[in-house]
């Protein structure tokens, strides 16, 4: 029977990482699908604006109520695991009155602190209308983290992951029109066409505001929905352990601490880049120029690496409160087969999409971008940087992993060590060799592949785990060479048929796909027993029966 309940909640965490992923790659694509018509109405300056804006707005969500979902999930999780339902209630009360104090105040710093961030800071002033919109949002913002916690802490991330794509729908309806009515209305008022740009791109910024509105009023449905069943729950609790108000209220501060060191670090490494940016173009004379190849940077190459990224943020989400139940119990086998699973996923989704990045770059980014020069320089730094896809998804899973068990302040550790190399190689790259925007997409590289490493070893040295290399890495990434040389294939030949960049697109993914699959079972990378194991198993395994892939 314990053999049993193990492969059952490994399951559902495969299940509810699923869940989450799916949501994720759909809210990212409407992402994109939103960014062509934004683009189009405020060019890559306005992009640029919206970056610089979206960057202050991450750093101050980062430093107040970013790292609510994970703490809270955490700590429920594990009173979840004992039937202490008054303890996670408790829980619960003590995170929303945090979250009205700090979202509160990194309103208020957005808001009043806007003209210093985009005029002093990032040397782009009118960047101001943008943070001055998203000012709002990051108090609104504190509240959905708490409750998407909540209903992670209780393994489901059902709400989690509808309130995602209701978020992401609104956004782009709102984002585009309010970005088009506000750059009509600078028009009728006689304005530069450098303000036209930076009101278009704070209406971009309204529409961040707006989802977030949406996604609050889904969540807190859910969490009405389900107040019977909570109160009936908490009412039947008969623990003996009763943890006070203050106590809840402590440890979650101590846990909330860590977990925003380490992600702040592992985050401010992009917002940073852009203040950094911005004043080695000041150096070298190129001041006016900055936003729009920040613009080119956030608004193509950043926007596509962040598709498949997502997909590791949604397998950690699900991973740490699976992690801290396992650690909890003290089940170190268990604790070390979800490291392996979720490396693995990680490995196996990862490289064949930094791989197909860099192969369709030219189509993806003429989609994107209506000006040719703009798209060529965008595919350009996603054939020289996909492989940060790759890092990224890695050190991402593995923090996750770190902050799911006692190692919570392992990647505060990580991330400050390989903050220091970025910003020393950064500095080499900018201002000694002079790459502009392509020093951002090495200085990137190197932040990511020197958490991969460290994380790494604090795994193996503190969880006893032996990395396995063949299958997790080197397999896939050579089923994942093997299908870029195909799809590279099918790209040139529909380029010689049809002008479409939609087509030149969408024909080399639909070939891809099933390939690398193929590749996957052919090589036996994937066993059949692993594929039973996923959402939908059974049924992708009486297909590749039915079409003798599989025995």
């Amino acid at each position: 029977m314990p053999g049993k309940n193990k492969n059952s909640e490994s399951n559902d965490f495969l299940i509810q990482g699923a869940i989450l992923a799916i949501a994720g790659i759909l809210v990212r694509f409407i992402g994109l699908a939103y960014r062509v018509p934004l683009l189009r109405v405020i060019g890559a300056d306005g992009m640029g604006y919206y970056s610089i804006a979206y960057n202050v707005y991450a750093i101050i969500l980062l430093l107040s109520s970013y790292s609510l979902p994970l703490a809270v999930s955490k700590m429920v999780s594990v009173r979840i695991l004992k039937n202490e339902y008054k303890n996670a209630n408790k829980i619960l009360k003590a995170a929303l009155i945090y979250a009205t104090i700090v979202g509160g105040l990194g309103s208020i710093v957005a808001f009043f602190g806007a003209d210093f961030f985009a005029s002093i800071l990032y040397r782009m002033p009118l960047a101001k209308y943008a943070l001055q919109s998203l000012a709002p949002t990051i108090w609104i913002m504190a509240y959905l983290g708490v409750l998407r916690g909540y209903f992670q802490g209780h393994s489901t991330m059902v709400p989690t992951a509808l309130s995602q794509i209701f978020e992401q729908i609104v956004n782009a309806v709102v984002s585009v029109g309010a970005a088009y009515y506000l750059c009509e209305m600078a028009v009728r008022h006689a304005k530069p066409e450098a303000v036209k740009l930076a009101y278009g791109a704070a209406g971009g910024t309204i529409g961040t505001g707006a989802g977030t509105v949406i996604a609050l009023v889904v969540v807190l449905i859910f969490f009405f929905l389900s107040a019977k069943d909570r109160r009936k729950k908490i009412k039947d609790d008969k623990s003996v352990r009763k943890e006070s108000f203050s106590t809840i209220t402590r440890i979650l501060i101590l846990t909330v601490i860590p977990v925003i060191a380490s992600t702040a670090i592992y985050n401010i490494n992009s917002v940073l880049d852009g203040m950094v940016f911005g004043q080695s173009m000041k150096a070298l004379g190129l001041e006016e120029e900055t936003s729009k190849l920040y613009g080119i940077y956030t608004g193509g190459y950043l926007v596509l690496v962040n598709v498949p990224v997502a997909i590791s943020n949604a397998m950690s989400s699900s991973l740490i409160p699976t992690v801290s139940k396992s650690f909890s119990r003290g089940d170190t086998g268990d604790v070390n087969l979800k490291i392996s699973t979720v490396i693995r996923f990680a490995s196996i989704v990862s490289f064949p999409c930094a791989i197909g990045l860099a192969v369709i770059s030219v189509p993806v980014m003429g989609i994107l971008f209506k000006d040719v020069q703009d798209a060529m320089m965008a595919s350009y730094l996603m054939i020289i940087g996909s492989g940060i896809v790759v890092l990224y998804s890695v050190s991402t899973v593995t923090n996750a992993i770190l902050q799911g068990t006692s190692l919570i302040n392992k990647p505060v550790k990580n991330a400050f060590i390989s903050l220091i190399i970025h910003f020393i190689i950064l500095y080499i790259l900018l201002f000694t060799l002079k790459l502009n925007i392509i020093g951002l997409v090495f200085g990137n590289m190197v932040f990511a592949l020197s958490m991969c490493i460290l994380n790494a070893r604090s795994i193996r040295k503190n969880l006893y785990y032996k990395q396995e290399i063949i299958k997790t890495f080197l397999m896939p990434f050579i089923c994942a060479g093997v299908m870029g040389i195909i799809v590279y294939m099918v790209y040139c030949y529909t380029s010689v048929k049809t002008n479409s960049r939609l087509m030149q697109t969408a024909i080399p993914i639909l070939v891809g796909a099933p390939v690398y699959a193929i590749l996957l079972i052919v090589t036996k990378t994937i066993t059949k027993n692993e594929i039973l194991q996923m959402p939908m198993g059974r049924m992708m395994v009486n297909i590749l029966q039915k079409v003798r892939l599989l025995k």
